[in-house]
């Protein structure tokens, strides 16, 4: 699983800092990733790093074959909201959260991390 980069975080937030953003997260699960992913949801709950920063579950949902895209199957679809793009940087590097952070990259395989903004 790729990691961020200070150089990703930091075009991340020349987009527009301040703006909110919605990421769009898909997940294909290494082999045995499903449970430890689901401690490092645990964790993020307990810990208090999503109400620090004002992260909303928009949508979470187990993936299923795809319609399109023949080969593109995801375990996980979820929509989650940050208040701003530097709100979520400031998440990621807070150490809090980087103490179980290591729970979710050991459970992915493979990822998108796709910042959205509406556009309707």
């Amino acid at each position: 699983m790729p990691v961020l980069t200070a150089f990703d975080l930091d075009r991340f937030l020349e987009a527009d800092p301040d703006a909110p953003v919605v990421m769009l997260n898909l997940i294909r699960f290494a082999p045995g990733g499903r449970d430890k992913y689901m401690q490092y949801i645990e964790r993020f709950s307990t810990s208090g790093v999503n109400e620090r920063y004002g992260v909303t579950i928009v949508y979470a949902g187990d993936g299923h074959r795809s319609l399109v895209a023949d080969g593109a199957d995801w375990d996980l679809v979820a929509l989650v909201g940050y208040p701003s793009r530097r709100h979520f940087v400031d998440m990621v590097n807070d150490p809090d959260y980087q103490e179980f952070e290591h729970l979710r990259a050991e459970a992915v395989a493979t990822a998108v991390l796709q910042p959205t903004s509406p556009a309707l």
